[in-house]
């Protein structure tokens, strides 16, 4: 497994290049960290951009990383147990809640994304990389921390 800033460094390069909060995240962990490839990486991920939809809900970094915690931790059987997944997503998201005061996206980047007014601020004050890079930056150093070695 590469180290936490190479990670951090993927995640950041693919935010850059123009996948969303949530694609980058996942695609770091999952290509990156957990050397997980597949085409279904970052699709499954899209559609939680800018708080799943540009609805201001759960960051998109943060759910990125939940669905790492799946690929590391989830079940394939009804007869697994959620709880080794379930404990460090609830870790991840009270460490993501100290470190940024909040979880959801609305309020991380002070824009309403559901409104023509809320995507036109997050455009013209370049929310995007001066407010999210650190988003999807930290969802990667929070999951880093809190994952075994494979």
């Amino acid at each position: 497994m590469e180290n936490m800033n190479d990670i951090v460094d993927k995640a950041s390069s693919y935010f850059k290049s123009g996948y969303n909060c949530a694609e980058s995240t996942l695609l770091a962990i999952a290509k990156d960290a957990l050397k997980i490839n597949s085409d279904l990486i970052p699709k499954i991920a899209t559609g939680f951009g800018g708080g799943i939809s540009r609805q201001g809900y759960v960051c998109g970094a943060a759910s990125g990383a939940i669905m790492g915690f799946g690929l590391k931790y989830g079940r394939n059987s009804p007869e697994e147990l959620r709880a080794h997944t379930y404990n460090p997503v609830v870790e991840f998201l009270k460490q993501f809640q100290k470190k940024f005061g909040s979880i959801l996206c609305k309020e991380l980047s002070g824009c309403d994304l559901s409104t023509i007014e809320g995507i036109r601020k997050f455009r013209e004050k370049n929310v995007h990389k001066q407010v999210c890079s650190h988003f999807v930056n930290g969802a990667i150093e929070i999951f880093m921390s809190l994952i075994d070695e494979p």
